[in-house]
């Protein structure tokens, strides 16, 4: 696997070092105390979602699949650990073997969760679990923030399309997985290349403000780029006066022009003055783009203007005032001993001040009701009831160190689609709210 493909620089060797400090000193000192070899289970999971959220979206699973791959401790990475003192030799030859061999189920890519949901749960010896910790969290608190916005933003602008244009609003590596994110909740186009490259996401862009003022009249910047890239090309028309520029944009390019595109001002209006003004000129099928600071709110606001497509930016790329799904990872149940076949031990944080956590390796089932809707995530430890028995949100990720789940980007794209469907129609409501599914425990012995 080349490191290309997470979009890591290339001289990046590994994402071994994509950890915290803690994660090695823990190793090293289970090592010495004789319990780095106890089989445990970790899981990520958030206590709640975000102010006014429905229902969170998981993404970036296919990018923790590729981190777990690379994760390896190549001689340069040992080196500078050495160098720091970090660890001690023994430690050092263990991470010098490290691959990781254990097991790793969780939600599919694109499906939605709640809190509590097991979103991922990561299996194997405490040793290589423990190191994964922040690899995984950096990944899935990134790319399920900008894919709940982007789920948000999906449904108020319906069935317009959304183009993601934020790269030049966060950082170049943040842009690429913020590309692909936004693509499974529900982005049809990226203007970022790196994006479409590594993932294959639809690339689209034309010019900006600039290549309008490079030339001494705005007919001679449309004229050129007509020229250049054909009559369906989209014309930007607010750098001087929109009424003027749209009447030239139609009498260079005909009225088959593709699209213009509204960057500033009062879009509702403007669109409106624009729609007229294009069918008065004979443009009938030209498309009205708007950009300019959009987030969901300002998308549903749109809803009754003439748009057929948005530009968004900065609030999708920051996660549109959330840019973290806080979500934690958790060791939730340990063997009691060394021995292979030791029972698991459920075990949790009980401390107060709202950091909780329950023990136990769970399972999870999303209950319909008679209508075929979501009515509830249902957590649970110990065996499936007969009733959830097919509606399973888990699924095996990785087996025995090995991958076993990669899927086209699409599909979790159609998966998103398809839950977000299947939950209640006040999921998609921009007001403040609760989480539109309860998520109810269900403890092993408990009956229920």
């Amino acid at each position: 696997m080349n490191t290309a493909d997470l979009g890591l620089p290339v001289d990046v060797p590994s994402t071994a070092l994509f950890t915290d400090q803690y994660e090695l000193t823990m190793l090293r000192a289970a090592l010495t105390g004789g319990t780095a070899r106890r089989r445990s289970v970790f899981e990520v999971f958030t206590r709640r979602l975000p102010n006014g959220r429905r229902y969170g979206v998981v993404a970036g699973t296919g990018r923790v699949l590729d981190a777990v791959e690379n994760f390896r401790f190549d001689a340069d990475v040992l080196a500078f650990l050495r160098d720091r003192g970090i660890v001690d030799e023994e430690t050092l030859a263990w991470l010098a073997d490290y691959r990781f061999s254990g097991d790793i189920w969780g939600y599919p890519e694109g499906e939605v969760y709640f809190p509590g949901s097991p979103i991922m749960r990561v299996e194997g010896s405490f040793a290589e679990c423990v190191l994964l910790e922040t690899v995984i969290l950096s990944i899935l608190n990134h790319d399920s923030a900008i894919a709940a916005a982007a789920s948000r933003m999906a449904s108020a602008a319906g069935d317009r399309p959304l183009i993601e244009m934020g790269a030049r609003r966060t950082h170049e590596l943040a842009a690429v997985a913020a590309a692909r994110a936004a693509y499974v909740g529900g982005f049809a186009t990226t203007s970022d290349l790196a994006a479409g490259f590594r993932y294959g996401i639809p690339t689209v862009g034309t010019s900006a403000h600039a290549f309008t003022l490079l030339h001494d009249t705005e007919r001679d910047a449309f004229r050129a780029q007509v020229e250049s890239l054909g009559r369906d090309t989209t014309l930007l028309v607010d750098t001087y006066d929109v009424a003027e520029a749209v009447r030239t944009a139609v009498e260079v390019a005909g009225p088959g022009l593709g699209a213009v595109r509204i960057d500033s001002g009062d879009l509702l209006l403007v669109a409106h003055r624009v729609r007229q003004q294009l069918d008065e000129l004979g443009a009938t099928d030209t498309k009205i783009v708007v950009t300019s600071d959009l987030d969901e709110y300002a998308i549903a606001s749109l809803r009754a203007a003439p748009v057929d497509a948005y530009g968004v930016g900065t609030q999708l790329v920051t996660g549109s005032g959330h840019p973290t799904a806080s979500m934690v990872y958790k060791l939730v149940a340990r063997a009691a001993s060394d021995d292979p076949g030791a029972p698991l031990v459920p075990v949790a944080k009980k401390s107060s001040g709202g950091k909780t956590s329950v023990g136990g390796r769970k399972w999870a089932a999303r209950r319909l009701d008679a209508y075929g809707v979501a009515e509830a995530e249902v957590v649970g430890t110990g065996p499936v009831p007969d009733a959830l028995a097919d509606r399973q949100l888990l699924v095996e990720l990785v087996k025995g160190g090995e991958v076993v789940a990669r899927e086209p980007l699409d599909a979790a794209r159609d998966r998103h689609a398809a839950a977000r469907a299947g939950l209640p129609l006040s999921a998609t409501q921009l007001s403040r709210g609760e989480p539109v599914l309860p998520t109810e425990y269900v403890h092993e012995g408990s009956g229920s």
